[in-house]
């Protein structure tokens, strides 16, 4: 069943026009009093590093191509980060990693993800994430995906040449799989396990890749290498007949 958020925007419309009403409907949403006050306390105290910066402190919206065939979704906005540019992976460690592989498997125009006006195009992919507030400690609560998964509903049926999801983390991997589940695609998380380039063939015709998430957690750690996520991307462009 179409998400309340789909019926809201009439199927006539351009992908742009669709796509520029979810994002006003993301941008004002107020459903998370915790992530509100915390967002905007951010943006208020802000990091020393980047005390000039007006900072977003709002939800973030999707960013790339309105006719992606590839949809890569994460977990949350970095406080510092997508909180503060208001672009998911934009301006924190994980895009700085994540970019440049975007990048050299022909996803991005350029490596360097610094604001919103940086210049950067998504080609043939679109990014976002499964809670569009940036979460304290990068944990919201169960609670709090559900509020937001009519925007993620309304993101994937939006796109309606869309072949691959890549799911960055568990979180995200649960998350489309919870969509699948209220959409009737399918009707469990079980047989669908979460590993690094791990390949699930969905019945609705989708193709879902799990990778670990590009967080500085795993990539310092070595769980996550530039050779491994570069992998993820390179497999994704064969499954989205970019190749």
């Amino acid at each position: 069943m179409p998400s309340k958020l789909q019926k809201s925007v009439p199927t006539s419309r351009s992908a742009v026009a669709e796509f520029a009403v979810l994002n006003e409907q993301i941008v004002s949403c107020a459903r998370c009093p915790r992530l509100r006050e915390y967002c905007t306390a951010l943006g208020e105290t802000k990091r020393r590093a980047y005390m000039d910066w007006d900072y977003w402190a709002r939800p973030v919206p999707g960013f790339g191509d309105v006719n992606a065939r590839v949809l890569i979704v994460g977990l949350a906005p970095g406080a510092h980060g997508a909180n503060r540019t208001g672009r998911p992976f934009t301006g924190d460690g994980a895009g700085y990693f994540m970019y440049p592989v975007l990048y050299e498997t022909g996803f991005a125009t350029q490596p360097d993800a610094t604001s919103r006006n940086d210049g950067l195009k998504l080609r043939g992919c679109r990014i976002c994430s499964i809670c569009r507030c940036a979460p304290p400690g990068d944990k919201p609560t169960p609670q709090e995906i559900r509020n937001c998964a009519p925007f993620l509903a309304t993101e994937i049926q939006t796109l309606r040449k869309l072949r691959v999801v890549v799911a960055l983390g568990r979180i995200a991997f649960d998350g489309y799989l919870n969509f699948l589940i209220s959409q009737g695609v399918i009707t469990s998380r079980r047989e669908y396990g979460f590993a690094h380039g791990a390949e699930h063939k969905l019945p609705n015709g989708i193709t879902l890749i799990a990778s670990y998430h590009p967080s500085l957690r795993n990539t310092n750690t070595g769980r996550l290498d530039k050779a491994m996520f570069t992998r993820i991307f390179v497999r994704t462009r064969e499954l989205a007949g970019l190749s």
